[in-house]
């Protein structure tokens, strides 16, 4: 299997600068990765760079806390997309799925899907921060709403993604939406794990060492 076209090469450091994109874009070009994941202020220069590839663009909406109002992430995702976006990644409103106020959550997330239309819809519900039976929820409430992909973690947190997750999110969504994982994927052999079980998606800022097939330290 070709692992580079599970990739979304990430980049989402505040401290990045338009040489550390430029650098990430060419990497991508060079690996044929799947997309580049980055900052939206950074998607007009990503487009430049990527024009004529088959490379897409994916961005992030309500990073890293998810609690922005719904307006701002609507609009974000909008401006995202006219800028030369492919995909939106946004971030579920975690402390509202932890108040139990599920309606809100949903509307959030689907009135993001409704504004973008055919564009595909990551929504990251953050694994760290939820129970077995929040994932279950939180993945069906992106099923209802409708979304492209439900997505692991934002890797801002204490930590990312785990198969043990991946595998509660598979049987809850079971083929009707796909799943990205990302957070703490840096070597080959577990980015193959996380295909091996029906992940679509991985995102990762190592794609570069995964491309390579470069193992963990610990298998040496």
């Amino acid at each position: 299997m070709n692992i580079n076209s599970y990739i979304d090469h990430t980049l989402l450091s505040a401290s990045a600068t338009e040489r550390d994109i430029i650098d990430h874009c060419n990497q991508a070009k060079k690996h044929k990765f799947y997309a580049v994941c980055i900052n939206s202020c950074y998607v007009p220069l990503a487009k430049q760079l990527l024009k004529d590839t088959k490379v897409k663009i994916c961005t992030v909406v309500g990073f890293p806390l998810g609690a922005s109002s719904t307006e701002a992430k609507v609009f974000e995702a909008k401006q995202a997309i006219n800028d030369g976006a492919h995909e939106i990644d946004m971030v579920m409103n975690i402390g509202v799925f932890k108040s139990k106020n599920y309606v809100e959550v949903f509307k959030d997330i689907k009135d993001v899907k409704t504004a973008i239309g055919k564009t595909p819809l990551k929504v990251i519900i953050e694994i760290s921060e939820l129970s077995k039976n929040g994932i279950v929820k939180a993945s069906e409430i992106c099923l209802d709403a409708k979304v492209d992909f439900v997505k692991t973690s934002t890797g801002f947190t204490k930590s990312g993604a785990t198969l043990t997750a991946v595998k509660i999110i598979r049987k809850t969504v079971r083929n009707k939406c796909k799943i990205k994982a990302s957070g703490g994927i840096s070597d080959y052999e577990t980015a193959r794990k996380y295909t091996d079980i029906g992940v679509e998606r991985i995102g990762t800022s190592k794609g570069v060492a995964i491309s390579n097939g470069e193992f963990s330290s610990a298998n040496y």
